[in-house]
């Protein structure tokens, strides 16, 4: 038997918490690392348009293209909801406020409960 979080869990039961533990730090991993994403995208969103980056560069439109397959439809929805606010986007500052406090919280509250609630 172990003993865990004063509970005495099975193998087999200590063994769906491990489970559930990997994935869901392997969810909150991809999270965080898509919060960096539209960071970049941020960043590299400045650079191109203040000319800092040749716009004429493969390199530089490739990666803009990669980092926009990836945000955009996270942020397009965002769009349609805020008002248009003149050449200030600020759909990704929103999109990572929802990603702090509300994603990352709901993830791990479903863990919580899941793992500890859930009869396990």
């Amino acid at each position: 038997m172990l003993r865990w979080a004063s509970i005495e869990l099975s193998p087999v039961n200590a063994g769906i918490i491990t489970l559930l533990t990997l994935i869901f730090s392997l969810l909150l991993n991809i999270i965080r690392l898509y919060t960096w994403v539209v960071i970049i995208s941020c960043v590299f969103s400045f650079l191109y348009a203040f000319g800092v980056l040749d716009t004429r560069s493969q390199m530089v439109w490739s990666i803009g293209r990669f980092l926009n397959r990836l945000t955009e439809p996270a942020l397009r929805p965002i769009r349609s909801i805020l008002p248009a606010t003149g050449n200030m986007d600020f759909s990704p500052l929103v999109l990572l406020l929802l990603i702090q406090y509300l994603l990352t919280p709901l993830v791990r509250q479903l863990y919580y409960s899941l793992a500890f609630n859930s009869g396990f």
